[in-house]
Parts: C-alpha cells; sequence; structure tokens
C-alpha cells in the first residue's frame, strides 16, 4: 500500500509538471507573437519617420527653390520698375527743357517784336560804317566744368541704360561716370550715381554698392532715385551680414518714404526677416 501511494503522488507531481510546462509554453508562444507585433509596429514606426523625413526636405527644398524664384523674380520685377521711373524721369526732364526753350524762344520773339530803344534786334547783324554786315556770333560748344568738350547728356545716359540691361557693365559704368562728370548738377546725375550702385550689387560687389548708394543718399538727396538707394543700401548690407545696419536702413526707409513701392519692398522683407517694423521707442 505505501508503494502505490507513493506512485500515485509521483504520477500526481509529473501531471502537474507536464501541465506546467503547457502552460509555459503557451506563454512563451503568446509572448513570441506579440513581440512579433511589436517589432513589426516600430518597423512600420521607423519606415513611416524615414517617409515623413524625405517629405518634409523634399517640402523644404520647393520652399527654397521657391524663394530663390522669388527672389530672382522681385530683382527682375524691381530692375523693370527702375527702367520704368528712369524713363519717367527722362521724360520729365525732357520736358522742363523744352518748357524753358519755349519760354527763351518767346522771349527771343518779343525782344525782334519790340526791339529796345537805341538798340539793334537781338540776334541781329550789325552794320558797319563800311556797308558790310557781320555775322552774328555763333554759340560757344557745350564744354564740362573743366574743359572739354562734353558728350550729349541724354544719349550717353540711355546708351548707359541699354548697356547696363544687356550686362556690359564695364561699358556702362564708363557712361554714367561721364554723365555725373560733365553733367553733375543734371537730374540724371543722381540716377546714374544710383546705376553705379546697381551694377556693384549684380556684380556681388555689396562693399562698393553701399558706397555707391550713399552717395545718392547724401549727394542727391532730392533724387527720384532716393528711396530705392536707402532699399538697395539695406539688401546690400544684408547680404553683408550686417543685419542691424540693415534693418535700420529698411526701417528708415519706411520712415521716410513711406508711400513709395520701395517702403511695401522693405516691409515685406522685414516681415520675412521676423523683425518688428518699427524701431523700439527709447
Amino acid at each position: 500500500m505505501p508503494a502505490r501511494a507513493a506512485s500515485k503522488e509521483i504520477i500526481e507531481l509529473q501531471t502537474q509538471v507536464q501541465q506546467l510546462l503547457d502552460m509555459v509554453q503557451r506563454i512563451q508562444s503568446t509572448l513570441d507573437q506579440r513581440f512579433g507585433v511589436l517589432q513589426n509596429l516600430a518597423q512600420q514606426t521607423a519606415d513611416n519617420a524615414k517617409e515623413m523625413s524625405t517629405t518634409v526636405n523634399a517640402l523644404q527644398q520647393k520652399i527654397n527653390a521657391q524663394n530663390d524664384a522669388a527672389g530672382g523674380k522681385m530683382d527682375t520685377v524691381s530692375g523693370q520698375v527702375q527702367s520704368l521711373n528712369d524713363s519717367v524721369d527722362e521724360l520729365k526732364s525732357r520736358i522742363a527743357k523744352l518748357d524753358k526753350s519755349i519760354q527763351e524762344l518767346q522771349t527771343q520773339l518779343q525782344n525782334v517784336q519790340n526791339p529796345p530803344a537805341g538798340g539793334a534786334p537781338a540776334g541781329s547783324t550789325s552794320t558797319p560804317p563800311d556797308g558790310s554786315a557781320s555775322a552774328p556770333a555763333s554759340p560757344p560748344p557745350t564744354t564740362s566744368q573743366g574743359g572739354g568738350q562734353a558728350p550729349p547728356l541724354q544719349e550717353t545716359f540711355q546708351a548707359g541704360v541699354r548697356d547696363y540691361n544687356a550686362a556690359r557693365y564695364e561699358v556702362a559704368t564708363g557712361e554714367f561716370q561721364d554723365v555725373l562728370h560733365y553733367y553733375p548738377l543734371d537730374d540724371l546725375a543722381g540716377t546714374a550715381q544710383f546705376y553705379l550702385g546697381e551694377i556693384a550689387y549684380r556684380q556681388q560687389n555689396y562693399s562698393e554698392a553701399v558706397k555707391a548708394y550713399n552717395a545718392v543718399l547724401e549727394g542727391f538727396s532730392g533724387s527720384s532715385k532716393a528711396p530705392a538707394a536707402q532699399l538697395r543700401k539695406g539688401l546690400a548690407l544684408l547680404q553683408l551680414n550686417k543685419k542691424d545696419a540693415g534693418v535700420h536702413e529698411l526701417r528708415l526707409l519706411i520712415q521716410r518714404h513711406p508711400q513709395t513701392p520701395e517702403a511695401n519692398q522693405a516691409r515685406s522683407k522685414l516681415n520675412a526677416m521676423g523683425v518688428r517694423i518699427a524701431a523700439p521707442a527709447h
């Protein structure tokens, strides 16, 4: 009987051990399944993150390309606007000179019709006692302040604009410098000085561009190119990594010429940089 009881207990123990082994196997199988699911989810998450990173990089490249294209278009439009403004300035100058010529002709006509008492009409020839008529004196040729024959103003300026638009910068520089040298007091002199800054800017010589724009702002403050010169000076300073100075020039432009297209461009640039338009009050 004791032997049978011991054998029965051993059988029960073996049965319990087998049950425990079956439970362990089931748990192991469940864990393997769940671990496989977790691995699959982790792989999917990694793949999604990789795809998202690729998409973000592609979007960033598109945004950069669009910004570059927008910047190029803005420069092109700005150049076209400048050419239009130059044409308007030239027309204004021609109209003013035509008005002056008309006034001079009217004055001469009045002198001819109503000659001063005791004198001959203006422009008439004098007759010496021998009866021979002397020819009227011809007007002196246009000369520069330092002497020498001056080139024609309008033709020289227009040639400079054409060469500038055709990217013949060395030729255009010489023509604009001729305008400044021979006609320093003419309205087109300020525009010629501005174009010298534009040539330096296009050649990425930003330091020289800043100097040229300063010459416009200091020597031709009443020029129609003053707002554009201040805008381009600010952009050139930003290209030189002088952010504070560039922001100062753009704010100054908005303060001095708030209703101009150049002021609108300055606002857009400051907004794109995340800079406040108005300088903080002190």
